[in-house]
Formats: C-alpha cells, sequence, structure tokens
C-alpha cells in the first residue's frame, strides 16, 4: 500500500508496546520524555494497563480474557489481538513509522505483536520489532515461546531487533538484584527507540529526515543494536569500542551493508569526535556500507554516547542460546572487573583482528548500573 507523505514535513512516529514488557519499556519512554513519539500501550491484562503512563492505553481481547491476562498463552494473545483489530487499526491511523515492543515468550506480546505488525503491513507503515528474548532461567518452555513468537513477527515487521536478556547478565555484577536485571532489560527496549527517534526529531549538530531512516530500515530484515559510551580523554575510542563489542549485539557487524549511527554528546561534543567515530564503525562494517549518523547535545551531558543499528545482513542464524565459552581475562581487565563481572562471551574473529578498537569492554552504561547509579536518559 502506498503511503501519501503529509505536507508539513514531520513523520509521525508511534510506540506500541504490548503485553507486560512492552508496557514497562512505554513507562520507561515516557518517563525519558522522547521527543514528538506517541506512546500507546496494548494489554489483556486491564489492571497492568491502567497504571501505564502512555498517550493512549487499549485493552485487548475484553471478550476473551474478561481483562484478566493471557496466562501466558500467546495463543490467546492472537486471539485476543484479532478480536480487537479495528481498535488496533485506528490506532495505527495516520502513522508513518510504528515500533512494535515487547518482551517474548509470555503471552500477550508474544501471541499479540505479529498481528499488530501484520496490520502495520497491511496500511503500509514502515514497521520495527524491537523485542527482548527471556533470560535462559525463565526456562525452556518460555525460550520457545519467545523463538515461535520472534519467527513470526520476522516476517511482518520492515526490521527487527531481537536483544537477548542473557547477554546483559554477562557483564551485569553478579549480585545484581533480579528486580534490576528486568528493569535493565526494559530500558534497553527504550533506549533502541530513543537511539533511532532522536535522529529524526531532535535538532542536533547533524540531523537525519524520515526519508534516511525508511531507506536504511524499510524491509531490512535482522538488525543488531550496540550501545557504548565513553567519558573523558579518549571517550570517543571507548565509546566505538563498546558499540561494537557491545553484548546486545548477537554477532559480529562486519557484514551489515546499511548502519545508523547516532551520536549524542554535550555542548562540548566537536566535528573531530564525530567524524573519528563513523570512521571506527565504517572500519567494523562492510566496505561498502552506507553510514547514516546523526550527532545530537544534550546540556550537562559530559559523556559521549554512541547507539548503532546495524542492518543488511546476507544471513542470520539465532545462536543466543548455544554455549558460550568463557574468554581468558587479560590482567588489566581482571584489574578492571575486580572480580564482580561473569566471565564473558568468547571473543569472535572480527573483534580479535580490528587491533585498533583494542579487547572487549564493558559498556560504561551497563558498569554504572552495577555500582548502583541511576542511569541517566539521553
Amino acid at each position: 500500500m502506498e503511503r501519501v507523505r503529509r505536507s508539513n514535513g514531520l513523520a509521525k512516529i508511534r510506540v506500541i508496546g504490548i503485553g507486560g514488557g512492552g508496557c514497562n519499556a512505554v513507562n520507561r519512554m515516557a518517563k525519558a520524555k522522547i521527543k514528538d513519539v506517541e506512546l500507546v500501550a496494548l494489554n489483556t491484562d486491564a489492571q497492568v494497563l491502567s497504571v501505564v503512563e502512555a498517550h493512549k492505553t487499549l485493552q485487548i481481547g475484553v471478550k476473551l480474557t474478561g481483562g484478566l491476562g493471557a496466562g501466558g498463552n500467546p495463543e490467546t494473545g492472537r486471539k485476543a489481538a484479532e478480536e480487537s483489530e479495528s481498535d488496533i487499526r485506528a490506532v495505527l491511523e495516520d502513522v508513518d513509522m510504528v515500533f512494535i515492543t515487547t518482551g517474548m515468550g509470555g503471552g500477550t506480546g508474544t501471541g499479540g505483536a505479529p498481528v499488530v505488525a501484520r496490520l502495520a503491513r497491511e496500511l503500509g507503515i514502515l514497521s520495527v520489532g524491537i523485542v527482548t528474548k527471556p533470560f535462559s532461567f525463565e526456562g525452556p518452555q518460555r525460550i520457545e515461546k519467545a523463538k515461535k513468537g520472534i519467527e513470526e513477527l520476522r516476517q511482518y515487521v520492515d526490521t527487527m531487533i531481537a536483544i537477548p536478556n542473557d547477554r546483559i547478565l554477562k557483564v551485569a555484577p553478579a549480585d545484581l538484584p533480579l528486580l534490576q536485571a528486568f528493569e535493565l532489560a526494559d530500558d534497553v527496549l527504550r533506549q533502541g527507540v530513543q537511539g533511532i527517534t532522536d535522529l529524526i526529531t531532535t535538532t542536533g549538530l547533524i540531523n537525519r529526515d524520515f526519508a534516511d531512516i525508511e531507506a536504511t530500515m524499510r524491509g531490512a530484515g535482522t538488525a543488531m543494536m550496540g550501545i557504548g559510551e565513553g567519558e573523558g580523554e579518549g571517550r570517543t575510542r571507548e565509546a566505538a569500542r563498546a558499540a561494537i563489542t557491545s553484548p546486545l549485539l548477537e554477532g559480529s557487524i562486519e557484514g551489515a551493508q546499511r548502519v545508523i549511527l547516532s551520536i549524542t554528546g554535550g555542548y562540548d561534543l566537536t566535528l573531530e569526535e564525530v567524524t573519528e567515530a563513523a570512521q571506527l564503525i565504517r572500519e567494523a562494517v562492510s566496505e561498502n556500507a552506507d553510514i547514516f549518523f546523526g550527532a545530537t547535545v544534550k546540556e550537562g551531558y559530559e559523556r559521549l554516547k554512541i547507539t548503532l543499528i546495524a542492518t543488511g545482513f546476507k544471513e542470520y542464524e539465532d545462536h543466543e542460546y548455544d554455549e558460550f565459552e568463557p574468554i581468558a581475562i587479560e590482567p588489566e581487565d581482571e584489574e578492571e572487573l575486580n572480580g564482580k563481572h561473569p566471565s564473558r562471551e568468547k571473543t569472535p574473529p572480527t573483534a580479535r583482528k580490528r587491533d585498533s578498537l583494542g579487547d572487549w569492554d564493558v559498556p560504561t552504561f551497563i558498569r554504572r548500573r552495577g555500582k548502583g547509579r541511576e542511569e541517566e536518559d539521553l
């Protein structure tokens, strides 16, 4: 379906959070005050929906579930969304881009997200699925539900970003409370959405328009997201290294054909730093890759943050729940970790050969969480 461009030049972007995890992510985005993005929460659980901070909430499957939730059954979630198709279509009306976000493995989000994505595709809306995979300790049944839900969602969205919760734990403190682990997973969804939308909606040093983002994400298939931060001297290299080797990445970004690169800094952010960051990322991807990058400034922001979305991979294999072989920790890494972090994933060949980027690093935004400090929003 061909969409008619709006005359005011402003893209209408909407985030739809589905189920418990999706609603939690919407709450995170509301607190972060993401600019010019409408937040919508969908759920079968009326009680959960009543406390969500969103521009709009929609209870789905009222007749089927009676407002009591889907009971962890994706089939119930799917039927609930299908029951409310007309209401969901109304939510998608006159939208240019939609982010569909949820925590996979439950009922409402796992079953309902593909229905929302199908409707978005029928309406010709640029759609991005950004979801989390369950922690391995949540059990094989939930993991299997998540895998099936992700594959079904992948059939309908233009771009699919699946973030593995287990990889967050690989660099988080061993004593991280369970509640904070789930909160961190929810916040990663927020960061993924905001890293993209800020490029479109925020006036900065270097802006990208909606057409740039659409060209990168329309029909892109599987995407990978990395986040890195740096501070002080050498912060650009630190941030780029952390983003490229981010635990959120499910593999190397070497084969990416297109990259969205979002750089955030304070008023001291320089063109030289932006150029250096873009060059470091370019060295890590295909030499013919197209890089769409933007830079925004934030008052009082003393760090440099890089969010990258890599797309255009020729093949994709999901190895998330394969066994990982720990790497030997170098002396300087051991001193840095001070015994507080579990072993990390085996270094892939592409990471080893990039001598200019150094060894694996724990991203600053996770280190800060580990120290009990509240992460500052973008």
